[in-house]
């Protein structure tokens, strides 16, 4: 069997188990594997092949890395906007439990309220900035 297909077989196994695992450095890392199969089509020898399929596959996992840590995370499903159409809203606090919770009529609903952390507990306008199952996160406008 060819060098160069022993490659296309290992590029196409990893991507299957990236397939059925999810993680996307096995992609970056089949990228490597087909780099060395192209390798080998040219003419390289084998352990040529073995350092393309490692600094090319290696290369993209460093990259991707670096680009993942200093991409910002998205905000969790409760506190982002695109995911509950909740977050951003107003609500109208009239008065404030000892504990830091109130209650509010919202939606055609009472939902349970409390403050972000940190905040003073005044009634009035507020925005919601965080739905947490059926409490509602706001902080004062």
């Amino acid at each position: 069997m060819a060098d160069s297909t022993i490659w296309w077989v290992l590029a196409g196994a990893a991507i299957a188990v990236e397939l059925l695992s999810g993680t996307f450095y096995l992609l970056m890392l089949s990228l490597g594997l087909v780099a060395a199969a192209i390798a080998a089509h040219l003419g390289a020898t084998a352990a040529l092949q073995l350092v393309v399929a490692a600094v090319v596959g290696g290369g993209f996992v460093l990259v991707w890395r670096r680009y993942k840590q200093k991409t910002p995370s998205a905000a969790p499903a409760g506190a982002n906007r695109d995911v509950n159409m909740d977050v951003g809203e107003t609500v109208q606090v009239d008065a404030w439990r000892p504990d830091g919770t109130s209650s509010v009529k919202y939606r055609g609903a009472n939902w349970s309220v409390s403050l972000v952390a940190g905040a003073a507990a005044v009634s009035g306008l507020h925005s919601i900035v965080e739905v947490v199952g059926s409490r509602l996160v706001v902080k004062k406008l």
